[in-house]
């Protein structure tokens, strides 16, 4: 199956909760790679690549965020591939 890049940017109370650990686990378990890292203006941006059926459950988590998290609003836009091998949080 053919992979694809999304581009991903998470509104809400994401920062400061551990989101962006917890996006890295929910990507480890479904396959995906990429980058996940805090924006200044307060929201959090991802770069995921994988197969379309593991990135629409890995979309699933993130727009539920995590125990401590409280996301408002979700942007999803494909993107060009770039070929991560791994997923990483960025500083």
């Amino acid at each position: 199956m053919e992979e694809k890049h999304l581009d991903i940017k998470i509104f809400g109370k994401v920062q400061g909760v551990g989101f962006r650990e917890f996006i890295k686990e929910r990507a480890i378990e479904f396959g995906i790679n990429g980058i996940v890292r805090n924006h200044e203006s307060g929201y959090v941006e991802i770069e995921a690549e994988g197969e379309e059926d593991s990135l629409n459950q890995f979309c699933q988590h993130c727009e539920k965020g995590s125990n401590w998290a409280d996301v408002v609003d979700m942007k999803i836009k494909d993107g060009k591939m770039k070929s991560y091998t791994s997923f990483s949080v960025m500083m």
